[in-house]
């Protein structure tokens, strides 16, 4: 029926918002009063949802700041989607690091002070760091879509991505883990040579000579 799916859409936009907005609160929280302080009720009033609501988005406090990991990774494969076409595999990473982790907007450099904030809580909390490490590999999954489309490796045709395509998309996702995480224990400013940007762009670098296409 012809408009049939707006509703679900609106309805999709409006609970994608609403796990963000708890994410934020989440996180807030666990700045201000600890991670370990912090009850999943106290999130839900600081939020204005009813604690039935919150559970029915996250199983656990911890897993309430999912969103923002997610929020961060989508930013990262639309930027790869987004390089210009002419660009090579490792050309168009490089572009995507440079525009998703850049110092250049105040609304990036918040967004990567929280995820600072949330991986140091993380190096003491296995179930933030279990969110975490499920972000990271939902990233990688993203990011080779996003490859296939690019160089053609299985796309729409149902052919399984080769093994140099799936391993470009763990090699560059842990590049920028490795080189986000780096920064994160650090105290060094967003932007510069110590800035996440920098850091990820080196540990891509660092792969020069590895087969980032199919053969």
């Amino acid at each position: 029926m012809p408009g049939s799916s707006t509703p679900e859409t609106l309805t999709e936009r409006r609970k994608a918002a609403t796990r963000l907005d708890i994410a934020r609160t989440a996180a807030a929280l666990f700045v201000e009063d600890g991670l370990r302080a912090t009850r999943a009720e106290d999130i839900a009033r600081a939020a204005g949802v009813a604690p039935r609501t919150f559970y029915r988005y996250f199983a656990t406090k911890e897993e309430a700041v999912a969103p923002l990991f997610a929020a961060g990774a989508q930013q990262w494969a639309e930027a790869v989607r987004d390089a210009p076409a002419a660009l090579s595999v490792p050309e168009a990473l490089r572009h995507a690091v440079a525009r998703a982790l850049t110092a250049d907007d105040a609304a990036n450099v918040e967004s990567l002070e929280w995820v600072r904030s949330l991986l140091r809580m993380a190096a003491e909390s296995p179930a933030l760091q279990a969110v975490w490490g499920t972000a990271c590999h939902a990233s990688e999954a993203t990011l080779l879509a996003v490859l296939e489309e690019r160089v053609g490796g299985g796309g729409d045709t149902g052919a399984p991505p080769s093994l140099a395509l799936r391993m470009a998309a763990g090699v560059a996702c842990t590049a920028i883990r490795v080189g986000v995480e780096t920064w994160a224990a650090s105290d060094a400013p967003a932007g510069g040579e110590l800035g996440p940007a920098a850091l990820a762009a080196r540990c891509l670098a660092s792969l020069g000579d590895f087969p980032w296409t199919p053969a």
